[in-house]
């Protein structure tokens, strides 16, 4: 399998990394927004009665989100859950809640110095939140960008506006240097990815790599705050899970600085829960996102990890998960991680289909348009050429 070829031809993950990313970054545009906002405001983690708004700026400020909805509704989201007015000397971060479900808005980013030397107000941005009532569903899927600039630009040109926009991991190649958080994470390629389609991130394998990876929350949103989380958008039920690393936590490449053998044990305990409540035991479809697939085309037992081996598929996720995935009547699972596209049906071991996205290269990115309505649950996987790669159809099953 020949997944990383687009860190180069040197031998190690970590140096070629840093090859990949310098890269990377030099094809990306500078980021630039004002003197104040650094970039524009990123609308994120859709839920039915709200959305939280991230963007970067260049001095200690406080921050503000002006909104105004098409009924005539409009407001004004100042306060953290703290009580201050949100403020950071790198990041700004304003939720917004009370909004209604399946509701069109616009919003706007007003940011002041709180030294007194500026003030800047971003232009308006369309957005909706998202309706679990709703007689259908449309929605975007990304993966496996990798701070690839010709990639993310022609991803941005080519995907439609829809109910979401849903990137499954692997941003990045590593975060051994601070200042690639900002443009990769909040200006990927400089687009605003999240004009009229709200940006759900799912974590990959990457994202959690180099010293700096413990900052990605600090500029990514979701739903419930965690890595994990699940929603309801019309018809489909979705449930976003954290594969983690591709190695298992003692690997000496990652320094004992991750524990995700912890977290998917918490992921287990929570995924119970969630497939029991109504609006997600009843639901007409199911999927679920997870950046390492939990099935592949040649399972092998043994990764090789002491000779620089890696996992094609999350084996610790999949025994963790896969009685409760089963029990939800889990119809798909829709990763990336690979850089090979691939359509696995279910079988009688594995009923839930696994559908994987492309890599980071032009010539080898993807992505994937879903739809929902009363009839099917339907993902047409194109690539950069318009090329259908996959199309898979699903029925109710309520």
């Amino acid at each position: 399998m020949k997944r990383r070829g687009f860190l180069g031809k040197v031998a190690g993950g970590a140096v070629a990394g840093v090859a990949g990313v310098t890269s990377a970054q030099e094809k990306q545009p500078a980021i630039a927004s004002g003197p104040l906002m650094k970039t524009p405001a990123v609308i994120m983690a859709p839920r039915h009665d709200g959305v939280e708004v991230v963007w970067a700026v260049s001095k200690l400020s406080r921050g503000r989100v002006e909104w105004k909805g098409e009924d005539g509704g409009s407001g004004t989201a100042a306060a953290d859950r703290f009580g201050f007015v949100p403020q950071g000397d790198e990041i700004l971060r304003v939720k917004i809640d009370g909004l209604k479900p399946g509701g069109k808005y616009q919003l706007r980013a007003i940011t002041e110095a709180t030294d007194g030397s500026g003030k800047e107000e971003g232009p308006w941005k369309k957005f909706g939140t998202l309706d679990p009532a709703a007689k259908e569903t449309s929605f975007v899927i990304w993966n496996d960008t990798h701070q690839n600039a010709p990639t993310i630009q022609k991803l941005h040109a080519s995907t439609p506006r829809g109910d979401f926009l849903l990137w499954n991991g692997d941003t990045c190649n590593d975060w051994h240097q601070e200042d690639w958080l900002v443009p990769t994470l909040l200006h990927p390629a400089g687009q605003d990815v999240s004009e009229d389609r709200p940006l759900l991130l799912v974590w990959g394998n990457h994202d959690v790599r180099g010293k700096w990876a413990f900052k990605v929350p600090e500029m990514v949103a979701t739903p419930g705050g965690r890595p994990f989380y699940a929603f309801r958008s019309g018809p489909m039920a979705v449930i976003c899970l954290h594969t983690g690393e591709d190695k298992p936590d003692n690997h000496p490449s990652f320094g004992g600085r991750v524990a995700f053998e912890a977290l998917r044990k918490e992921q287990a305990e929570w995924l119970k829960q969630v497939i029991a409540r109504p609006e997600f035991r009843d639901a007409p479809y199911r999927v679920v996102f997870c950046h390492i697939p939990l099935r592949w085309k040649k399972e092998v037992p043994d990764a090789g990890y002491e000779k620089g081996g890696y996992d094609a598929f999350s084996r610790f996720s999949r025994e963790a998960w896969h009685d409760s995935l089963v029990a939800w009547k889990t119809q798909v699972v829709i990763s990336g991680h690979t850089h090979q596209t691939a359509w696995l049906p279910g079988t009688e071991e594995f009923p839930y289909g696994q559908l994987v996205g492309g890599g980071p290269q032009p010539e080898r990115a993807t992505w994937i348009e879903g739809k929902a309505d009363a009839n099917a649950l339907t993902f047409v996987m194109k690539n950069l050429e318009g090329k259908v790669i996959e199309q898979v159809e699903f029925k109710p099953l309520a």
